[in-house]
């Protein structure tokens, strides 16, 4: 059975896309991966894997009527499938979230990790769905405590709706002695580990500007071996199931979150 990520933050900012990219990568040296760029309104994954001429993107599934087909918009990149979101104002009007659940549902028949890049609030139905549809959500923060509030709310919000918590990834830390304190309050709130408490790197800003991942840009910076270790301390769940895709698609959509 494909276990399900959200990778989700209270605000954005954190490096969600680049831990998502990041993690699928290093998860797909043992796994078959497939990332999706759940966050409809403010897509930034086309632009990390180099997919800015994308014919077929999430919006075009997600249209009602729509004529493309799924695999019309999953792209092979840097040993991942990858399926990107557009940036258009206008198709982000024209989405459907609920049908976010029919193009899950097909994907996960033929992977074994799901990464959901997720939108960074809370406030509308569909940036609380991929939150919903997943089986664990990785927190993504930086080493503050207003951050870390904001997690501990989007953590309520997964528990709420049986979503269970994989664990932390403190992002852009620029003192990790100082950041020691706020990593320790983790540790005791959230159900999840610490996953890696990644440094602010030169590197990362880099491969965003090259339209690269990370680990492909700069696999031996500190930032990437950190990305590494949160993926090999992940604990992946996958299993032999027949009601993969049922499973998507009974999810229950929220009204509001």
């Amino acid at each position: 059975m494909v276990e399900a990520f959200a990778v989700a933050s209270g605000k954005g900012g954190t490096g969600k896309t680049t831990t998502t990219v990041a993690l699928g990568m290093a998860l797909a040296e043992e796994y078959d991966v497939t990332i999706v760029d759940a966050d409809t309104g403010m897509a930034n994954l086309l632009f990390h894997t180099g997919l800015t001429d994308a014919d077929a993107t999430l919006h075009d599934l997600l249209v009602a009527d729509a004529d493309a087909d799924v695999a019309d918009a999953v792209y092979d990149r840097f040993g991942m499938s990858v399926v990107p979101c557009g940036t258009s104002l206008a198709a982000f009007e024209e989405a459907d979230p609920e049908r976010l659940r029919a193009v899950v549902a097909e994907l996960a028949a033929d992977t074994d990790v799901l990464l959901l890049d997720s939108p960074a609030a809370l406030g509308s139905k569909s940036a609380v769905l991929p939150v919903v549809l997943a089986d664990r959500v990785v927190v993504v923060l930086q080493p503050t405590i207003p951050a870390l509030s904001d997690g501990l709310k989007v953590q309520e919000y997964a528990h709420s709706y049986g979503t269970d918590t994989a664990g932390v990834v403190f992002n852009k830390v620029h003192d990790p002695e100082g950041a020691s304190g706020v990593t320790e309050m983790a540790e005791r709130y959230f159900d999840g580990r610490t996953l890696a408490t990644v440094p602010d790197s030169d590197a990362a800003r880099s491969a965003r500007r090259a339209g690269e991942p990370l680990l492909a840009h700069a696999p031996d910076s500190d930032a990437a071996r950190a990305y590494r270790g949160a993926a090999a301390a992940l604990d992946v769940r996958p299993g032999a199931s027949d009601d993969v895709a049922d499973r998507f698609r009974s999810a229950v959509v929220p009204d509001s979150p």
